[in-house]
């Protein structure tokens, strides 16, 4: 008997004792279904050769959807964990002066934002109380700034999480850090009866962090965490 044979008969024994290796070999399958179609001719379609190939585009399709729900899930999930840890960080202030100075520092690093902007507004004589406002993260504004801020000056009321890409507009809020962010998440804040809102900026040199397609169930819940924290030092 032939080497030739002999290698053969090798191959052949093995196919017969391992035929998963073949079929689960996607590359293998396709070339035996191609030789098949060669051997057939041009005058013979193989219908159950192109339900074959449309069943695998599908599994294709199925194999990536489930990728992109598992990925989905565990950003979710970082996501989570990471308002979570910011919240803690600000319920640990022991004084409304340390809260303040936790913004551009400790929060920013938490959240993964390159800058973070408290917005107060006032009745009263602005550069009075910016004078009395601790803090480098925090801008003092007349009434109704926030609400024109994060609406893009239009007279309807925004929604509570706001998220865009940034723009000249920005520098009024982000000072000299503006030119380097790229989009922002605005969440407008409820600081109680008799006192006027505020605004929590997020802002990122990454223009793809903050888009409006994005869910805010996370902002919401952070939002609404950073107005009960500052309701309660402002009583």
């Amino acid at each position: 008997m032939s080497s030739t044979a002999a290698i053969a008969d090798d191959l052949r024994a093995r196919i017969i004792n391992e035929p998963k290796v073949i079929l689960d070999d996607p590359d293998v399958m396709r070339a035996l279904v191609a030789a098949n179609d060669k051997m057939m001719g041009a005058n013979i379609v193989d219908l159950r050769g192109i339900a074959m190939e449309r069943l695998e585009a599908r599994l294709d399709r199925l194999e990536e959807t489930h990728r992109s729900v598992i990925a989905a899930a565990y950003e979710n999930l970082a996501g989570t964990n990471q308002i979570h840890r910011a919240v803690l960080r600000l319920l640990e202030a022991p004084d409304f002066e340390t809260l303040l100075g936790l913004l551009d520092d400790d929060l920013a690093a938490i959240l993964r934002v390159d800058c973070v902007r408290l917005v107060l507004e006032t009745d009263g004589d602005r550069a009075e109380t910016a004078l009395a406002a601790p803090g480098g993260a925090v801008r003092v504004m007349t009434a109704g700034f926030a609400r024109s801020y994060a609406g893009n000056g239009t007279s309807r009321p925004p929604r509570r999480i706001v998220l865009r890409r940034t723009g000249p507009h920005c520098e009024s809020i982000y000072g000299s850090r503006a030119a380097e962010l790229r989009s922002e998440a605005l969440l407008t804040l409820d600081l109680g009866e008799a006192r006027l809102p505020a605004l929590l900026a997020l802002g990122s040199a990454d223009l793809q962090q903050f888009t409006p397609n994005q869910g805010t169930d996370l902002m919401e819940f952070f939002a609404d965490a950073v107005e009960r924290v500052l309701r309660r030092w402002l009583a």
